[in-house]
């Protein structure tokens, strides 16, 4: 593309972009930190996709059209740029997590800093979402998705302009296309899928290619919007001012930068983790951020405030400061077993904010700017490939149990895992029963021939996990949905977002008539969830709700709650098969971890949980919940409820730990012990047969 002693051409410092920064880095910061208090800010990562956008699209295009261009000296730009202050905060992040992260917490660290290494952590974390992992904020990397992204769109997109052109294509048109193939991908997606919407980057494209747009018309300004500019400037001048107006048209980019900053703080106040995003939501900081830049470093907003000398200083450190904070941030939540409190978050803030200086002054800058080019590039290269083969050493070995023999008792730290196979489809139903259920679904089953259907959410397969693992002689089947009721004429949503729950009872009613060897069905869910509003415990709100399919305005939730059940109920009873309602086990509201032993380093001592918790707390939590039930079986007679309250408590406290043996693996669901218990004493009450 071009001979080696020719250089890139890079476009002129802009003061106010690096203020941009600022402004970006701190609302995710913000947010992270205290998310009550900035409801938007980790829309700070959507303003840092166009910002990259439009500077390397600016390079780019204009090496282009100069005959300039290198791919080898851009990747290595790239390479200088990302990797010295990247392989620092993972090998730190690796070293803090040998003293302080549990094996399965270690393990799953190794594999982030595989995915790290390797700009695909948007994929691990896309493949790990949902009820089957270690919860977001315990992921000390999990922010480097957004890194993923965009080293994903530095490799594709320089290679799709070379290809364009070198063909000729019109590279405004090539730009357009697929920023709008990318909206398109992202709007459709994020009502089906929004996980992955959340995570690929084909539905993150178009955030960027805004900023490669601006590129484009910042180097090719057109005559006709040239001109539109210089009406609507007089005209707005006109408006405000007496006079002639500037032929700078400043009055015009003076709107600008405030309309945009009013987006940005529009959604810094508005936009929420409970709506769906990016979806239509991301139009709010991308938008924004295209004003703001338009604008210009003249305008008033962008001169005074983006260039003053604090909010400069700030942006050169934003990438390292976002590099930083969040395991920091991360790690004092795992350390403290939940939400740390306000002068510990405030603390990790500042302990970042110094790292991110020291590293951009003593590492980033050295490395990115000095002499010895070739060397430079290799070795960092090098030591990438050896933090990521270290990182999947220690994920393929488990986490490496042995650093925490001295700590743990190991017998009692193998009740704290939890099979994996017993909340996935594992091919059980389409090998023995020739039975297929949706992607998002798990079916799993133990016979060709089973007596008993068990219908529910993650809560339905914790109770199931023994009979699936062979532990209580009952031939199950599973079908379940995660986060789901199934109930008839009503769904479950989660935000914004329908989770389509209602297909359960129509599989259920399916398996049903499909396998008349089936004589009971049980029902399981963790009920007062999707109600109230509220988790328990360590959880806090729930974004749940429950919403009538025929589109009337929701009543009460819990009378939604018995009527969908009740309709459920009333399709069953017809098809003569025993329906058993399970109420659901007290849940624990904390780390049954903490109820065995001291996390290795904490910030603040803490003893051992007593694993125990007053039986009235868990009476108020299911006050309402079992008063709904009762009312179901009221209307629906023939339906059976049965009650396991008396193998989790006496009559003053409830147990997580009883006997030596663990009941629950997390905060709520049960343990494989404690389904073999309930499902046990189901047989000797003569609930299953």
């Amino acid at each position: 593309m071009t001979t080696p002693t020719q250089t890139l051409s890079h476009p002129k410092y802009r003061a106010d972009i690096d203020g941009l920064r600022s402004v970006a880095v701190l609302s995710v910061v913000a947010f992270h930190a205290a998310p009550e208090l900035i409801h938007g800010g980790f829309i700070g990562v959507d303003i840092f996709f166009v910002i990259s956008g439009f500077l390397i699209s600016t390079i780019i295009f204009s090496n282009l059209e100069n005959n300039t261009f290198s791919l080898r000296e851009f990747y290595a730009r790239r390479i200088k740029r990302i990797f010295p202050a990247l392989l620092l905060v993972l090998a730190a992040t690796y070293t803090i997590g040998w003293w302080v992260l549990l094996a399965d917490e270690f393990a799953q660290l190794g594999k982030h800093i595989t995915a790290g290494a390797l700009f695909v952590s948007n994929f691990a974390l896309w493949n790990e979402a949902g009820y089957f992992d270690i919860a977001a904020e315990t992921k000390p990397l999990l922010h480097l998705w957004s890194l993923g992204i965009e080293e994903q769109f530095y490799i594709i997109w320089p290679v799709l302009l070379i290809i364009g052109w070198r063909r000729k294509y019109n590279l405004l048109s090539l730009t357009l296309a697929f920023g709008t193939i990318s909206m398109m991908l992202n709007l459709k997606g994020i009502g089906k899928n929004p996980t992955a919407t959340f995570y690929s980057p084909q539905t993150r494209f178009w955030e960027l290619l805004c900023g490669s747009l601006l590129a484009w018309f910042t180097l090719h300004p057109h005559p006709i919007i040239n001109s539109i500019s210089e009406h609507l400037n007089n005209w707005t001048h006109h408006l405000i001012y007496r006079g002639s107006p500037p032929k700078d048209n400043k009055t015009l980019a003076n709107l600008r930068a405030i309309a945009g900053a009013g987006l940005i703080a529009f959604g810094l106040s508005n936009i929420s983790a409970g709506q769906s995003f990016p979806g239509k939501w991301a139009v709010v900081p991308a938008v924004g951020t295209i004003l703001i830049i338009s604008a210009g470093p003249k305008a008033w907003l962008n001169h005074t405030i983006l260039s003053s000398r604090l909010a400069i200083k700030i942006g050169l450190i934003s990438f390292p400061l976002y590099l930083w904070h969040w395991p920091l941030l991360s790690y004092a939540r795992i350390m403290e077993e939940g939400l740390p409190r306000a002068d510990i978050r405030l603390a990790a803030v500042a302990l970042a904010i110094v790292l991110a200086w020291l590293t951009y002054h003593f590492i980033e800058r050295p490395l990115r700017f000095g002499k010895q080019n070739k060397f430079k590039i290799t070795s960092l290269g090098f030591l990438m490939l050896c933090i990521g083969v270290l990182g999947f050493y220690t994920f393929s070995q488990n986490g490496l149990v042995f650093r925490m023999n001295s700590h743990i008792n190991q017998t009692l730290w193998a009740q704290t895992i939890e099979p994996l196979n017993t909340r996935l489809s594992d091919g059980s139903c389409e090998r023995l029963l020739n039975f297929s259920i949706g992607p998002d679904a798990v079916c799993l089953t133990t016979s060709p021939n089973p007596e008993v259907l068990v219908v529910g959410d993650s809560h339905a397969m914790a109770l199931n996990s023994a009979a699936l693992l062979g532990k209580v002689p009952v031939k199950t089947m599973l079908i379940g949905l995660h986060g789901c009721l199934p109930l008839v004429g009503y769904s479950i949503q989660d935000g914004k977002l329908d989770k389509g729950c209602n297909a359960l009872s129509d599989q259920a009613i399916k398996v049903l008539n499909q396998y008349p060897s089936i004589r009971t069905v049980v029902i399981a869910s963790r009920g007062p969830l999707y109600f109230s509003g509220q988790g328990y415990g360590i959880e806090g709100p729930s974004n749940y709700s429950i919403v009538a399919l025929n589109g009337t305005t929701p009543t009460n939730q819990a009378d939604m709650f018995r009527k969908g059940y009740s309709q459920l109920a009333n399709k069953l009873l017809p098809l003569n098969k025993e329906i058993i309602f399970v109420i659901d086990p007290p849940e624990l509201g904390e780390d049954p971890r903490g109820c065995l032993f001291k996390r290795p380093v904490s910030i603040l001592d803490k003893a051992i949980s007593t694993c125990t918790q007053d039986k009235q707390k868990v009476i108020d939590r299911q006050k309402i919940y079992r008063e709904q039930i009762n009312k179901i079986q009221a209307d629906n007679h023939g339906v059976k409820i049965y009650d396991p309250m008396h193998l989790f408590c006496d009559s003053q406290l409830c147990y997580g730990l009883r006997d030596g043996k663990l009941l629950y693996w997390d905060d709520d669901h049960i343990s494989v012990e404690a389904s073999a218990l309930v499902l046990n004493d189901m047989r000797r009450q003569d609930f299953l047969h």
